[in-house]
């Protein structure tokens, strides 16, 4: 691959929110050819992530990015979005024929209308993985699906820049996005407080290295899952012992109260769906829901 600085830059790129995101999208569109020529951040922390993800980039304010940039990256958190929008075309800073991408998973380009109205070319490009703010993200990229939401004579460009960034663009409907969002976070950041839950219990059991010992046994929940969804349950739940499922909820009562509530929950979903897929017997599950109403009642068995 020859050097991305001996390649023409198409397109002059521009981050407004040097979070965790918009430095690494801005690299991985620099390997493609583009060239990063502003940034903007306010934290010390962001300016900081900048200066190392894009070196010899400018940080100046918001509308300076506008203005020196063909393609805007506004990567800032969701209920900040709207109202930047809107202050940036009301002060003029939007130029006809920019394109101004967002990167939230629960909007589509709907909240850029005030920038389409102003001329601007609208598109929604929200990469469905967790950063770090470092240049592995740029790496975990490849392969990474994006939630695609754009003007239909539009969608040709978003999926290009998708697939230049080393992504795999999944067309998202307008108004699917807040399912489609709602689906990433269940899945990726209630998984996160669940590990985390479980490690502080196992430490709490004596295990000295909670992490070594779930790696290798959430490794293979997440792959089983992946290959071969509810037909991957497994556990106390889906076999309908209820007397173990009683004694879980009468030790975390006593050790870790906090998590009764969530156990619950997860177990009563998990026996929903154990049933509906004929994985838990009917005769067994009448005693474990009831050791589940019983442990939502605070009693014991």
């Amino acid at each position: 691959m020859p050097d991305p600085s001996e390649r023409p830059a198409r397109l002059t790129v521009g981050v407004v929110g040097a979070g965790r995101v918009g430095p690494a999208l801005a690299a991985s569109l620099q390997l493609a050819g583009h060239r990063p020529v502003a940034v903007s951040g306010v934290s010390d922390a962001s300016v900081r992530r900048a200066g190392e993800m894009l070196p010899d980039v400018p940080i100046v304010t918001p509308a300076e990015v506008l203005q020196r940039a063909d393609l805007v990256l506004l990567t800032v958190p969701d209920d900040a979005l709207p109202g930047l929008v809107e202050g940036l075309v009301e002060t003029g800073a939007v130029r006809p024929g920019q394109l101004l991408v967002h990167t939230s998973g629960r909007y589509g380009v709907e909240v850029l209308a005030p920038a389409l109205r102003a001329g601007g070319l609208p598109l929604a490009l929200h990469p469905a993985m967790t950063f770090t703010g470092t240049a592995v993200d740029v790496q975990r990229l490849a392969g990474c699906s994006f939630g695609v939401t754009a003007p239909e004579e539009l969608r040709l460009a978003a999926e290009a820049l998708v697939i230049e960034m080393g992504g795999e663009p999944e067309w998202i409907e307008e108004s699917a996005r807040p399912l489609y969002h709602a689906a990433l976070a269940l899945g990726a950041n209630h998984l996160v407080t669940l590990v985390a839950e479980s490690m502080d219990l196992l430490r709490q059991a004596g295990v000295s290295a909670p992490d070594r010992m779930l790696g290798p046994l959430l490794g293979a929940a997440l792959d089983n899952a992946l290959r071969s969804g509810d037909a991957a349950l497994t556990g106390p739940v889906a076999r309908g012992d209820a007397g173990t499922v009683a004694a879980h909820v009468s030790e975390l009562r006593k050790h870790a109260p906090q998590t009764v509530a969530g156990y619950l929950a997860m177990a009563r979903a998990t026996a929903d769906r154990a049933l509906a897929h004929g994985l838990l017997k009917p005769e067994l599950a009448e005693d474990l829901l009831g050791v589940l109403a019983n442990g939502a009642d605070g009693e014991g068995r």
